[in-house]
């Protein structure tokens, strides 16, 4: 993974629009003390860098019907298969995520479900046929902690 050297307006232009995706770039100018066109171009180079991977509403699950969250590891029966079953899991809307791991499992996915009952058919139905040796689940009862990581001043900062 490449990382970006980033300057002090990069920094300060992240942790705004972190806190509100929703903030007008004429006001992120204004805190920042640089033109409009100087945060629409430091946004496209940030975007372009892939530092900004897009803006996006989210949407609550529980608020349109999923009350289970759960984490899954995955093991594999054929370790072969491995991009396949990346492929097989990208079809299944209910999985959110998917990393590759260290550890036992060859996978681990966060899943949303509208209750337990529909977990354990997504489990028997739509994951066991990838081939998997076992899974292993575990449910969220509520996340505490959900948050953008910080945009932390360097020191060089502080000296300007």
């Amino acid at each position: 993974m490449t990382q970006h050297q980033l300057d002090s307006l990069d920094r300060k232009i992240l942790k705004l629009i972190a806190e509100d995706a929703r903030i007008p770039f004429l006001e992120v100018a204004r805190v920042c003390n640089v033109s409009g066109a100087a945060i629409h171009q430091r946004i496209q180079k940030l975007t372009n860098l892939g530092v900004l991977k897009g803006s996006q509403f989210i949407i609550d699950p529980e608020k349109i019907g999923y009350q289970t969250c759960a984490y899954i590891g995955l093991y594999l029966k054929a370790p072969e298969t491995f991009d396949y079953v990346v492929e097989e899991l990208k079809k299944i809307p209910e999985v959110v995520e998917c990393h590759y791991t260290t550890g036992g499992y060859d996978l681990f996915i966060k899943i949303y479900a509208f209750n337990n009952h529909h977990l354990l058919n997504i489990i028997h139905d739509k994951l066991q046929p990838l081939g998997l040796a076992r899974s292993e689940t575990i449910v969220a009862f509520n996340a505490v902690i959900d948050r953008q990581l910080p945009i932390c001043e360097m020191e060089e900062d502080k000296e300007e």
